[in-house]
């Protein structure tokens, strides 16, 4: 009888584990590749989260994708008009800093005007806590990891963008749940609810994890995952990143 049930079962598994890899390769299809694209890595900032060891993890995805990759220590880079005239996608890992008014108008006119921007994290959701201007091009800003390292769910939202199409609900692993000061104007495509166990009066509260955007011609994504790089090995935040990264760029 046990035996009778697995046989039956096992053509149904094969045949939902098909539909979710060709909703997958439905949705990458349905993104630009990076193939050839001018990518501009930037990192920097608290060494807390480890940007160099970030980086040049997210430069060997890119170089996989065919990228053509600029990778840069210093936000001078903005200011660089060679490399960024020809600038299709603008990725930065820089946590907290701060940043020159030559160097953010050189980076908000590279956006404004079509540029790509990506990001993860601190690195991108937690830069230059001064500026304002550069809190309204990003979207969020955050504020607090409630329990320092926790383990959390994230609940993908929008099952249609091509940047989430097919992936399922998923859990990561002793990291920073990030609670964010939000713009009410980006597209959420993924959520985290927090219990309350550490504060207890935001149980319940859902927030975005990841989302999209857009600065003038830019188009801005951003993703809160990654406090650390192997927080970067999750099947699903790759995912989420390389498509992002692919949304993105010009």
């Amino acid at each position: 009888m046990k035996t009778a049930t697995l046989r039956l079962l096992i053509p149904v598994f094969c045949f939902i584990v098909t539909l979710s890899s060709n909703a997958q390769e439905k949705a990458s299809a349905e993104l630009p590749s990076l193939k050839n694209k001018h990518v501009i890595l930037v990192y920097g900032g608290w060494e807390g989260h480890q940007p160099k060891a970030s980086a040049e993890k997210i430069q060997e995805w890119l170089l996989k994708e065919g990228a053509q990759v600029t990778l840069s220590d210093s936000l001078g880079v903005y200011t660089q008009t060679e490399i960024m005239k020809h600038a299709d996608l603008i990725i930065q890992h820089w946590t907290m800093g701060e940043i020159s008014n030559t160097q953010i108008k050189a980076l908000e006119n590279a956006v404004k005007n079509g540029v790509g921007l990506a990001g993860f994290h601190g690195g991108l959701g937690d830069a230059f806590r001064n500026n304002t201007e550069y809190q309204y091009m990003i979207g969020g800003q955050f504020v607090k990891h409630p329990g320092g390292k926790v383990d959390y769910k994230v609940t993908i939202a929008d099952n249609i963008n091509p940047i989430t199409k097919g992936l399922k609900d998923f859990k990561v692993s002793h990291t920073e749940q990030y609670y964010m000061h939000m713009d009410p104007k980006v597209n959420v495509l993924a959520t985290t609810t927090f219990s309350g166990a550490h504060d207890s009066w935001i149980k319940g509260v859902v927030m975005p994890v990841c989302w999209t955007t857009q600065y003038g011609k830019g188009k801005v994504f951003y993703l809160s995952i990654g406090h650390q790089p192997s927080d970067l090995d999750t099947y699903e935040t790759r995912q989420l990143l390389i498509r992002g990264f692919r949304w993105a760029c010009k």
